[in-house]
């Protein structure tokens, strides 16, 4: 299928925004166990404390937002029956009685008031805070009604809302952010048995569950990071799913009676990001731009990914609102490589540290040596470093990674503000990059119910951060899914792996 058609298919169904979980509302599995093999590990139990799409996985489980997904993408309730824009500055949300979470709490409108005022404190220090601060007030209408008030007109918000779970008010502040971290608490349902780091997380259906109970009694999460591994297990049937399948083992396991391969255009992009908080060359956009005409990326994803990924010119892509179509990747070009390297100041080159992950994205660690190795041939030695994602993960936080990393982003809201803000505007938590005109243009269209005057915001905007470079520009990642041929699962370009909605064949 070409990828105009494959986009076509993509975004229509992906016509409004937020993130996914597919736990409210579908039709339970059978069978009494399941396992999945990840890449890496979940990095905390707590939800507002990490923005990992494979901790994700584990966690919307456990936990739900007020507003959910369903299968083809589609909004639809969840922890809220209803909700509607009051006027340009509020969302009135109408709350599902009955739900309690796994400690006997009550889900109410006190959990909601809780839960958004947590991640507004900045004591907290929670990781997705940023999405969340144009609310300036949450008001409790009554026990099952709350109201969201922002500073300025916020048209996206029921999308944030999606990936916002809720939390249990005194189990959080009778514990602590510490026990939080390991021992999660929710309405969601399952729960968490064990979790035994860098071995397997065991999660056991919610006998109490509100919603239809899950047939499925237990679900595994196993981090295998070498894919030669998972699929081994996947093979012997040690694991019934298994992600990030390399492109060349996707044709031999297709040819197994026993298994299926199942792909979906993703909606995280592949780069490497560079600082650009540092000084020295990187602090110079013709290195930037030099650093991109260095990497032939049609080759990598013509022989190392073997076709399985689409170009991108800037954080978005054609799933995005927002998308530029006019803005274009750069060409392949070493000798312009070389000359912007020249006028910069440096004819010779230069040398800088280099960190990738290992297992978390599809092929990470060949891909940033293939990248490694074309920097190399325009005189830039990048010294990488292979890392163990949950340290890799912690330098990341910390601010203490490297002038050059490489990451894979992706926001379920499928919106330009959720994709770009976090990792470019001056004040994103893990930007390392700093421009006044594209705060400016990002502020002014987060805030703009105008659709189109959003849309001519961030076309400019995808323009800027092109030219100024603060990326090593790569793919749209495809992901690619190998599972049990009896297990009756379809991969999503959200990327969310859910079994409460898995049967059995």
């Amino acid at each position: 299928m070409g990828r105009r058609k494959l986009l076509t298919l993509a975004i229509g169904f992906l016509v409004v925004v937020g993130l996914v979980s597919s736990s409210c509302g579908l039709a339970p599995a059978a069978k009494d166990q399941i396992t999945v093999a990840q890449g890496v590990d979940a990095t905390t139990m707590d939800p507002m404390m990490h923005t990992i799409a494979t901790t994700n996985n584990v966690l919307r489980h456990i936990y739900e937002p007020l507003i959910d997904r369903d299968q083809e993408l589609k909004m639809q309730p969840c922890l809220a029956e209803s909700w509607r824009a009051v006027n340009d500055k509020t969302w009135e949300f109408k709350l599902r009685k009955g739900v309690k979470f796994t400690n006997g709490e009550e889900f109410n409108a006190e959990t909601v008031k809780f839960t958004v005022e947590r991640v507004l404190d900045p004591a907290t220090k929670a990781r997705i805070r940023p999405n969340y601060t144009p609310i300036k007030e949450v008001k409790i209408i009554d026990p099952y009604t709350i109201q969201l008030i922002t500073d300025k007109p916020f048209p996206i918000l029921p999308a944030f809302m999606t990936q916002l779970l809720m939390m249990p008010p005194k189990y959080v502040k009778e514990k602590g952010n510490e026990v939080v971290a390991s021992q999660p608490v929710g309405t969601g349902p399952y729960v968490l048995k064990q979790w035994l780091k860098d071995d397997k997380i065991i999660l056991e259906a919610n006998k109490d569950y509100w919603g239809k109970p899950p047939k499925i009694k237990t679900v595994i999460f196993r981090p295998i990071p070498e894919n030669a591994a998972r699929i081994a297990e996947l093979k012997t049937g040690g694991v019934d799913v298994i992600t990030n399948v390399p492109p060349m083992e996707a044709k031999s396991l297709e040819g197994d009676p026993n298994i299926q391969v199942l792909s979906a255009p993703s909606v995280r992009v592949i780069y490497i990001a560079i600082r650009c908080d540092q000084g020295g060359p990187l602090a110079n956009p013709k290195v930037r731009q030099a650093l991109n005409s260095a990497v032939d990326v049609d080759t990598i994803i013509k022989d190392l990914l073997l076709g399985q990924g689409y170009r991108i010119a800037s954080p978005l892509t054609p799933l995005f609102f927002g998308y530029n179509p006019e803005v274009k990747p750069y060409p392949y070009d070493p000798e312009r490589a070389k000359k912007l390297l020249a006028e910069a100041g440096y004819p010779n080159g230069f040398e800088v540290n280099f960190d990738t992950s290992v297992g978390r994205y599809l092929m990470d660690k060949e891909v940033a040596e293939a990248v490694a190795g074309y920097l190399a041939k325009v005189g830039v030695k990048a010294n990488l470093k292979v890392l163990e994602w949950g340290v890799y993960t912690e330098m990341r936080v910390s601010r203490k990674v490297d002038p050059l990393y490489f990451l894979g982003w992706g926001n379920t809201t499928f919106d330009a503000d959720g994709q770009i803000r976090q990792v470019m505007h001056s004040k994103g938590a893990s930007s390392f990059y700093s421009n006044a005109a594209l705060d400016k243009l990002l502020d002014e269209a987060r805030f703009t119910i105008d659709e189109k005057k959003r849309l001519e915001d961030y076309h400019k905007a995808s323009k800027l951060i092109h030219e100024e470079a603060p990326w090593i520009f790569l793919y749209q990642q495809v992901d690619i899914y190998a599972a049990r041929k009896n297990v009756d699962w379809k991969p999503r370009s959200d990327e969310l792996v859910s079994m409460y909605g898995v049967s059995f064949k």
